[in-house]
């Protein structure tokens, strides 16, 4: 205790200094009016292996997705890529969070009793062997699909490109209470390292 009001007089000095600088250029606030939306990332058809990609259905819960009209519109696209991802016998994984379960998916998107999952928050891959599962299943391309655009969607999919995984995002499939997190989201995952890895696709296999 005695080092932390220390430490808390030192950044506030900090901030105080620069705050007090004169500018050299303009900075965030300033620039925020002239910035320009970026154009919408294409859309490109994605072809995978099934034996080496992995259907990821991350947070598709009652307790969120069930209560936002937005993401229960990509509902119908994501139960017939379920299928699709099925029948082609690909991994099919889940996530949760906090306390929520695998009782809690909204029931179109339910998973079946042999498929995996993770419990974590924005990044699935924090304090969870997802990373692990992944490996030992040798994919190699994942599919992210679900709630939200900018929360599961966006660490999620940047930690896997970021471990040397391919990531596709179905557009169709991912979605936030309001429009402009969804394409900051899409915008974002194209300035990620390794964001050549990552292509927004619509939701078909």
């Amino acid at each position: 205790m005695v080092g932390r009001p220390a430490l808390i007089a030192i950044v506030g000095a900090t901030l105080s200094f620069a705050l007090l600088a004169p500018a050299t250029a303009a900075d965030v606030v300033e620039e925020w009016a002239s910035v320009k939306t970026p154009a919408a990332p294409a859309i490109k058809p994605a072809t995978v292996d099934p034996k080496t990609t992995a259907l990821m259905m991350l947070d598709f819960m009652n307790q969120n997705c069930g209560q936002r009209a937005r993401c229960l519109a990509t509902v119908p696209a994501m139960k017939k890529l379920l299928a699709q991802a099925r029948a082609k016998g690909m991994t099919v994984m889940y996530s949760f969070f906090g306390t929520t379960k695998a009782s809690d998916v909204v029931t179109d998107l339910a998973p079946m009793p042999n498929e995996e999952s993770v419990t974590s928050f924005a990044d699935k891959f924090i304090n969870t062997d997802l990373e692990k599962k992944l490996k030992d299943k040798g994919i190699q391309t994942v599919i992210i699909a679900g709630s939200a655009a900018n929360g599961a969607i966006l660490y999620t999919g940047s930690g896997a490109a970021l471990r040397g995984v391919n990531v596709i995002v179905p557009v169709d499939g991912i979605s936030s209470p309001i429009p402009t997190p969804n394409s900051s989201a899409c915008g974002s995952s194209r300035t990620v390292p390794r964001s050549v890895r990552r292509s927004p696709s619509r939701g078909s296999i």
